[in-house]
């Protein structure tokens, strides 16, 4: 009866032995891959990375109306961010064909915002309506003493690499 406790416990501890002299099995670096940096634009437009992902615009179209409008937004696509600029001026290639749309600052009451403090600009076109797809240069906007000059974008994909 001993020999045979003596036996298991031998057992036991010759398998906790050999399983902590195992070395761990190799972790694929296929599956490190960092999670992908997103933003969702708020209004379902397109993202506009100003800078290194320092403020965002985010562009939303009614292609039925061909009004256009740009939303100034921190790098999270979280926060409105006032812009001191009077216009955003976009220059687009259409079908081969170069565009220009210049969009004007809002006020809004409801929230304070006014002409040169402000972070919503809109415009028309009569180009943009039922237009998909275009390339496009935002060609300068100040927001908090920065100028961003010649944004070059896609609409709808935006530019942010990520």
């Amino acid at each position: 009866m001993k020999l045979i406790r003596l036996t298991a416990v031998l057992l036991l501890v010759a398998t906790v032995v050999a399983a902590g002299c195992r070395k761990p099995a190799p972790v694929s670096t296929a599956a490190a891959k960092p999670p992908k940096h997103e933003h969702k634009p708020p209004h379902g437009g397109t993202p506009v990375v100003l800078g290194d992902e320092v403020y965002h615009v985010e562009l939303v179209l009614d292609a039925a109306t061909g009004k256009l409008q740009a939303f100034v937004f921190d790098g999270e696509l979280e926060n409105f961010i006032r812009s001191s600029a009077l216009t955003v001026e976009i220059d687009a290639v259409v079908n081969g064909q170069p565009k220009i749309i210049v969009l004007s600052a809002v006020a809004n009451p409801a929230t304070g915002e006014t002409v040169g403090d402000t972070s919503l600009f809109e415009g028309q076109a009569d180009w943009l309506k039922g237009v998909k797809d275009f390339d496009a240069t935002l060609k300068a906007i100040t927001v908090r003493g920065t100028t961003f000059s010649e944004v070059q974008f896609n609409f709808p994909k935006g530019n942010d690499k990520d």
